[in-house]
């Protein structure tokens, strides 16, 4: 589908083209991508007002008790998860800035700053466009890795003695190996990530890197590194966003060059944006075999591979009561993985001097904090006990419907929790609200609950939780 990009954005962001050509947009600007073809149906698919409006009917659904699944708690519910939100996010934050949620903060485990660490071995001779590139391959390299590690792995930072483990530790974990050219084809420079070196990535490696053996297993680690390996080969093909050695970093000029701006102080993007390069150019690097290709418009499972990147959908799953036009009915789409790396990219373009706008077009993740926080309060309410036991795998029903409903019902909790805080949406967007927040909220319950571990048992290949 080719338009021109000088068609007027929403006011909330939400729908996007790709700058200097071809993009996705928002079915809600002006006009529905032709769904009866599988370019049309995956572009309106990557668009975070699918995301909504689809989760919301599975909400409203569930609410006139209709689930097989789930019931909704009362409103009173709502009102305590959202204070205990409120509440941890005092005690993490109790002065008035609130970050974005975002892979940063794991960067910062410990209380170190690895920026500017990072920062001093890059030198002082670089521009913030120099400076951003290095900061693009870091973030999207270690949020690629950033899926559940499990409950006994650990990482142990050799220069502080540090002991991490989860997230912070693997984004300790990923900040060393980055900074030891580990994902770098070049001796020469091995502070960056290239399409040569993450092709020649072998498991063994990057197991090495991440202090895995059989007494400190890693959930997911071959798939970790075949999601690097596609990755390199997803920018080795696509020079025109990430050039010829094929760096992550070509987010940026494929995003700030077209605007024709003389310095970045003076572009501007939005959120959406960002979302929209990362799905066109590597919705096909995901190990899911989520694809259009014949499927008919009454949703039948005609699922294919047709092999053609355009059709990938990535984390978009079946759900036989999502309706929608043409070969997207049934489909439910989530993105997390994409939109954890365009919240956690948000820092890196404004570094540069890039404002981004209308990050509330992006929404909540739904993974296991964000989903734990949900069950845990009694929000949302599985309706047999058993389900809570039983291992589901992603493509459950069961789970992408859990999935929604967290997307859906945090919309309704960041402004409660803002009441709470007494913060206007724009001191408080959902960017921090996930940070303040909602995600460490969820892993406070699950400590105090079950020692950490998850409400639900999820089979994991590394890639989707």
């Amino acid at each position: 589908m080719n338009r021109s990009t000088d068609i007027d954005l929403p006011a909330d962001g939400s729908g996007s083209l790709r700058p200097g050509g071809a993009g996705n947009v928002d079915p809600s600007i002006e006009f529905t991508p032709d769904t009866g073809h599988p370019a049309g149906a995956a572009s309106l698919l990557r668009t975070t007002t699918a995301i909504r409006q689809r989760a919301g009917a599975l909400l409203a659904r569930a609410r006139r008790g209709e689930s097989q699944w789930f019931r909704i708690g009362s409103d009173d519910a709502l009102e305590d998860a959202a204070r205990t939100v409120a509440e941890v996010t005092r005690e993490r934050y109790p002065w008035d800035t609130i970050p974005y949620h975002s892979r940063w903060r794991h960067f910062e485990a410990g209380g170190v700053d690895r920026r500017l660490q990072l920062d001093a071995l890059l030198g002082k001779g670089l521009d913030a466009r120099q400076r951003a590139r290095a900061h693009i391959d870091l973030t999207l390299v270690s949020v690629l890795l950033d899926a559940g590690a499990g409950p006994t792995w650990h990482y142990t930072e050799p220069a502080t003695g540090l002991r991490f483990t989860r997230s912070e530790g693997l984004g300790v974990a990923c900040f060393h190996a980055f900074t030891s050219g580990l994902f770098s084809s070049d001796p020469n420079h091995p502070l960056q990530a290239d399409a040569a070196g993450l092709r020649g990535l072998v498991t063994e490696r990057l197991g090495d890197a991440f202090q895995v053996s059989e007494v400190n297993p890693l959930v997911g680690l071959a798939g970790r590194a075949v999601l690097l390996r596609r990755l390199g080969e997803a920018m080795s093909e696509q020079p025109e966003t990430f050039g010829d050695d094929g760096r992550p970093a070509g987010l940026f000029d494929a995003l700030v060059a077209p605007l024709g701006a003389a310095s970045p102080p003076t572009a501007e993007i939005t959120a959406h944006q960002i979302l929209s390069l990362l799905l066109d150019t590597l919705s096909h690097i995901w190990p899911s075999a989520n694809a259009i290709d014949s499927l008919a418009a009454d949703g039948s499972d005609n699922v294919g591979g047709s092999g053609d990147p355009a059709f990938a959908l990535g984390d978009c799953w079946r759900h036989s009561a999502v309706a929608g036009p043409g070969l997207t009915n049934g489909w439910m789409p989530f993105h997390k993985l994409s939109q954890w790396l365009t919240y956690s990219l948000l820092e890196p373009f404004e570094w540069a001097g890039v404002k981004v706008r209308h990050l509330d077009a992006l929404t909540a993740l739904p993974e296991y904090r964000n989903g734990g926080l949900l069950i845990d309060s009694g929000v949302i309410v599985p309706r047999e006990a058993a389900f809570l036991t039983r291992r589901w795998k992603a493509s459950d029903e069961f789970i992408v419907e859990w999935r929604a409903l967290t997307v859906a019902l945090l919309d309704e909790i960041a402004p409660r929790v803002r009441k709470v805080l007494d913060r206007t949406e724009e001191e408080l967007p959902l960017a921090c609200v996930l940070e303040g927040g909602t995600w460490a909220a969820g892993r406070v319950l699950a400590q105090r609950l079950r020692n950490g571990a998850p409400p639900l048992q999820i089979e994991s290949d590394g890639t989707v939780f």
